[in-house]
C-alpha cells in the first residue's frame, strides 16, 4: 500500500477519524524560476547546468544578486528549498573570482558541518578548481589542522570551535583573518536563549579581530520559518539585515493531520497516552512501507519507541536494522552510520529527538509522526518539513500527549495555523555572558579606552571592574590580558555546564567501551545509581556515577521497565529590578535536586515503585517574575484548598506562556508556594530557564494581566467538571476544589493587578 492509499484509507477508519480534532491539505505548488544573475562565473553555471540546474528559484536568484550587491541579508525558505546554493555560489564566484578570498561556514552541529562540506567539495570536485574545503572540528586529526589554517579557502565549523579553537589562536589564522569574504550562518532560528546570546558575543570577538586583519566580511545568514529573522539576524551580528523570505521552490501535497488520543476515563479527564497512540500509527506505516521519522519529547521516549518498533520488524536471527534511533548521546561515528543509512533508504523508520529537526540530509521520507507537540510553531513545521518530496504527497500526523500546551494546540488548531511561527529571543547583553566573552576578547586583543564591543554599553565600565578583579591590566589607555588561564575554556556556549559525562560500558570487563556522553544538566535525571539507560533500544542499568571524574558505568540488562527521575525546584531572591503592588520582577537562584525516580512498565507505563537518588544540587541564576496573593486574601481559604488552586493556575499558565511570550515550553518555568521565602506570601513564580535570562521573564511581567486573563478563559472553557490535564491538572494532582479555586484565584490577581481594592 502506497502513502495516498493509506491515506484514503486512514480517512475511511472511523475509530482513527474520531480522534482527529483537525486535517489540513495543503495543496502542492509549483516551483518559479529566475534565470541566473550576470555575475555569476560561467564554470558554476556549466557545473549545476550538468546536474540538471537550467535556472535558479526565485529566492535563489535574488539571494545571488544581493551577495554580488555587497548587502548583508538572511534567507528564510522552507526545508529542503535550496537554501545552500544562497550562498555556494556566492562563496564559490568570489574565490574563483580571487584565489586569496576566504569563507566561513557556521553550523549549530557537527552533523550539519560535515553535511555541507559534502554537498560543497562535491560541486569543487566538478569545478576541477583549487578550492579546498575543509571541516574544522573537535574531530579534526592535529595533522590536518595546520593545512586547514593555512589553505583552507572554505573552513566549515561549529560556534563552540569558532569561540574556543580559533578566535584565541587568531595569530595562526592570519590567511583566514585577513581575507575574509564570508561569514555563511545556517539554521539560525537554533541560536535562541543562551546559545544564541552566546553567539551573538562570539560574533562580536569575529568582527573585532577582522576589523584588527583588516578584512570586512558580508553575511549571509540562512533560517527555518520564524517570526522576526531580520530581527534576530540583526541581533546576532549586530548589523540591519535584509530578508528574502519568499520562496521559489516546488512542494509537493502535504496532509496535517491533529490527532488527540482517546479518552479512557471521562470524568477525570485521562486519555490513552501519546506514546502507546504514538507506536500504533508508527506501526501501522511501517507494515505498510511507508518511510517514516517519528519525532520524540525525550531520550526515553525515543528509545522506548525504537524499541518497541525494532521487535516488530525483527527477522528470525534478530535483526532490526530497518528501524533505528537517533539522538544526542550517541557516538559520532553511530550518528553518521544512521544519516548514512538513511539516505541510502536502508531504514524504514528512525526514532529520533528534535536531533534531526535541522538540515540534515536524510533523504526523502514520506511520513513524519510527532509524538507530542514539539513545543513552538517553528519546530512544527520544521519537524513536519523533513517529510516530503518535491512532487508527492507526505503526511504529517502531530499526536498530543495530555500535558494542557498540547490540550491547547490540538482542540484550537485556528490558532496553530492562524499565527505566524514564534519569535527568536536572546540577550547579547546579559551581564554573565556579556562579561565571560569581554575577557575571551582582552584575551584575544588588547582594548582600548571608548572602544566599542558590538552594540554593546559601558564597556569601559566593565573592562574596570575587570581590572579590579585583576584580571585585566590598565597601560595608559589600553587594557591587557593579565590572568593566567585561558577564559575561553571556561565558557560553554550551549549550557550552563561546561563537562560532559563519558558512558562506559563495562558489560565486560575485559572490553570496557564508551557508548555515548550526556550534558552536566541532563545526568542527574538520566544516570543516577540504578537508573536504567537506554540505547538504540538496548537496556543498560547504571552501576556508578563518578562526578568527579565525569563518568557514568554502565551494565547490559535485560528488564521490562524504564526509569524516570524527578526534579525538586527551590528559589530564593538576589534581587528587585521592577515592583509593583502584587507584582515584581528580579534576579532569583534556582537550586535543583533530584531525589527520588520511579521504574515504569515499558508497555503499559504503570509505576513499579520508587527508589532514592543521593546527588548534589545544582544552582542557577536567573531572572523571574512573581505575583503574590495577599495575607488576608490567603486566610479565607485551607491550605490544601490554596494550594490545589495555586497548582492549578501554575498549570495553566505552562499553556499560555509560552504561547504570548513566543517561546518555546522549555524556555521558561513555572513554580508556586503558599508561602514563599523571599515575599511571605503565596505567591507564583515563572522564570527564565536559562542562566542569567533572555528577557521572557521581564516580558511576562509587562504582559501580566493578559497572560492571566487567557489563563481564566482556558479554565472557564475546559468542559471538564473538577480538574483535567487540558487545563489546571488531573483531580488527583490539584484536589476535588481545584479547577474551582484556580478560577477564583485568578478574579483575585486579576482584580488586584488591575488596580482594583
Amino acid at each position: 500500500m502506497n502513502l495516498a492509499q493509506l491515506i484514503d484509507t486512514l480517512r475511511a477508519d472511523e475509530q482513527f477519524m474520531s480522534c482527529v480534532t483537525h486535517w489540513r491539505t495543503q495543496e502542492a505548488q509549483p516551483a518559479q524560476y529566475a534565470p541566473y544573475p550576470a555575475h555569476v562565473d560561467a564554470r558554476i553555471r556549466a557545473v549545476l547546468q550538468k546536474r540538471g540546474v537550467e535556472q535558479l528559484y526565485t529566492h535563489q536568484a535574488q539571494a545571488v544578486a544581493w551577495a554580488q550587491e555587497g548587502r548583508d541579508f538572511v534567507v528564510v525558505t522552507p526545508t529542503a528549498s535550496g537554501k545552500t546554493m544562497c550562498y555556494n555560489i556566492p562563496v564559490l564566484s568570489a574565490i574563483l573570482d580571487n584565489p586569496d578570498s576566504r569563507a566561513l561556514y557556521l553550523f549549530p552541529t557537527k552533523a550539519l558541518s560535515a553535511d555541507q562540506v559534502a554537498e560543497l567539495y562535491e560541486l569543487v570536485t566538478l569545478l576541477d578548481v583549487d578550492i579546498k574545503t575543509y571541516t574544522y572540528d573537535g574531530d579534526t586529526p592535529a595533522s590536518a589542522r595546520r593545512a586547514i589554517r593555512q589553505a583552507g579557502h572554505v573552513v566549515v565549523t561549529n560556534p563552540d570551535m569558532l569561540h574556543a579553537n580559533i578566535l584565541p589562536h587568531h595569530t595562526k589564522w592570519v590567511k583566514l583573518f585577513e581575507n575574509l569574504k564570508y561569514i555563511v550562518i545556517d539554521e539560525i532560528h537554533a541560536y535562541r536563549g543562551v546559545f544564541g546570546s552566546n553567539l551573538a558575543n562570539v560574533l562580536r570577538r569575529l568582527l573585532r579581530l577582522c576589523d584588527f586583519y583588516g578584512s570586512h566580511p558580508q553575511f549571509i545568514l540562512c533560517s527555518a520559518t520564524i517570526a522576526n529573522p531580520g530581527e534576530l539576524a540583526g541581533m546576532l551580528t549586530g548589523r540591519d539585515i535584509a530578508v528574502i523570505d519568499q520562496s521559489g521552490a516546488p512542494t509537493g501535497t502535504k496532509h496535517v493531520v491533529f490527532y488527540n488520543p482517546p479518552v479512557i476515563n471521562q470524568q477525570l479527564g485521562i486519555r490513552k497516552s501519546a506514546l502507546s497512540e504514538t507506536r500504533a500509527l508508527a506501526a501501522r506505516l511501517l507494515k505498510n512501507g511507508i518511510q517514516s521519522i517519528i519525532f520524540a519529547r525525550s531520550r526515553i521516549q525515543v528509545e522506548v519507541l525504537t524499541k518497541a518498533l525494532k521487535e516488530l520488524v525483527a527477522d528470525p536471527i534478530g535483526g532490526s536494522g530497518r528501524v533505528r534511533g537517533y539522538r544526542g548521546g550517541y557516538l559520532p561515528s553511530e550518528r553518521r552510520g544512521i544519516e548514512q543509512a538513511l539516505r541510502a533508504g536502508q531504514v524504514d523508520a528512525v526514532v529520533s529527538t528534535n536531533a534531526l529537526e535541522l538540515g540534515i540530509d536524510i533523504g526523502a521520507l514520506d511520513a513524519c509522526i510527532m509524538c507530542g507537540y514539539p513545543g513552538t510553531i517553528a519546530s512544527t513545521w520544521q519537524q513536519s518539513g523533513r517529510a516530503g518530496r518535491r512532487h508527492g504527497v507526505s503526511l504529517t500526523i502531530l499526536v498530543a500527549s495530555s500535558a494542557a500546551i498540547d490540550q491547547y494546540i490540538i482542540t484550537q488548531p485556528d490558532y496553530f495555523f492562524r499565527q505566524t511561527p514564534e519569535h527568536a529571543l536572546l540577550n547579547p547583553d546579559n551581564l554573565y555572558i556579556l562579561l565571560s566573552h569581554l575577557k575571551c576578547s582582552a584575551y584575544e586583543l588588547p582594548f582600548k579606552a571608548g572602544e566599542r564591543f558590538g552594540n554593546a554599553l559601558g564597556v569601559d565600565s566593565m573592562l574596570q571592574y575587570l581590572e579590579e578583579a585583576t584580571i585585566l591590566r590598565r597601560v595608559g589607555d589600553v587594557w591587557h590580558w593579565s590572568a593566567e588561564d585561558f577564559p575561553a575554556s571556561e565558557i560553554s556556549l550551549r549550557t550552563a555546564m561546561t563537562e560532559n559525562f563519558l558512558i562506559m560500558d563495562i558489560t565486560d570487563p575485559a572490553h570496557v567501551r564508551m557508548v555515548g556522553e550526556m550534558d552536566r544538566f541532563t545526568v542527574p535525571m538520566l544516570l543516577h545509581e540504578n537508573a536504567i539507560y537506554l540505547h538504540e533500544g538496548a537496556q543498560y542499568q547504571v552501576e556508578e556515577l563518578d562526578f568527579d571524574a565525569c563518568k557514568a558505568f554502565i551494565r547490559r540488562v535485560n528488564v521490562d521497565y524504564y526509569t524516570d527521575a524527578d526534579l525538586n525546584v527551590s528559589l530564593s531572591l538576589l534581587d528587585i529590578e521592577e515592583q509593583a503592588p502584587h507584582a515584581a520582577h528580579g534576579e532569583v537562584k534556582v537550586t535543583a535536586l533530584v531525589k527520588i525516580f520511579k521504574k515504569m512498565k515499558f508497555d503499559t507505563g504503570e509505576s513499579l515503585g520508587y527508589g532514592p537518588v543521593r546527588l548534589p544540587e545544582t544552582d542557577m541564576h536567573t531572572t523571574a517574575m512573581w505575583l503574590t496573593l495577599p495575607a488576608q486574601e490567603a486566610a479565607q481559604y485551607a491550605k490544601d484548598d490554596l494550594q490545589g488552586g495555586m497548582l492549578g493556575i501554575s498549570n495553566v499558565l505552562r499553556i499560555v506562556s509560552p504561547l504570548y511570550l513566543m517561546c518555546s515550553t522549555r524556555d521558561v518555568a513555572i513554580s508556586y508556594q503558599v508561602k514563599c521565602p523571599f515575599t511571605d506570601l503565596p505567591t507564583l513564580i515563572l522564570y527564565d530557564n536559562c542562566p542569567g535570562g533572555v528577557g521572557l521573564a521581564e516580558k511576562a511581567y509587562l504582559m501580566r494581566d493578559t497572560l492571566l486573563l487567557h489563563a481564566r478563559q482556558v479554565v472557564r472553557n475546559c468542559a471538564c467538571e473538577q480538574g483535567c490535564p487540558s487545563c489546571v491538572g488531573p483531580v488527583g494532582e490539584v484536589g476535588p476544589t481545584g479547577k474551582d479555586m484556580a478560577v477564583r484565584l485568578l478574579d483575585i490577581l486579576l482584580r488586584l493587578n488591575d488596580g482594583q481594592p
